[in-house]
């Protein structure tokens, strides 16, 4: 969710959206959006503010803050350390399985 914030304001339910249809593995619902999203408004990586109209319900926008582009760099690189783990493991995983298949 941070990195979507990173392209500017959103609200929960885009952000749920968002997820659903960009992410090749979405395990996020609306329960874990929302929760997320207080979490990390508590700790300082969100900033939000209300939008009230006429012709709808409020609706809670959530910004990034300095904080939270900080952990999403922190993110970042536990990722790439991690898809370097999983490289390895499905490297060696595929040598073994055809190791096992040639004989």
């Amino acid at each position: 969710m941070l990195l979507f914030l990173t392209e500017g304001p959103s609200y929960g339910a885009l952000l749920l959206a968002r997820l659903q249809k960009e992410l090749p593995f979405c395990f996020s619902d609306s329960s874990n959006v929302y929760r997320s999203l207080q979490d990390m408004e508590r700790n300082g990586s969100l900033e939000t503010y209300w939008e009230i109209t006429e012709s709808g319900p409020p609706r809670k926008w959530y910004t990034i803050t300095s904080k939270g582009n900080q952990e999403l760099r922190e993110q970042a690189e536990d990722i790439r350390k991690r898809l370097a783990n999983f490289e390895f493991f499905l490297s060696h995983y595929e040598d073994h399985n055809q190791d096992r298949n040639e004989k």
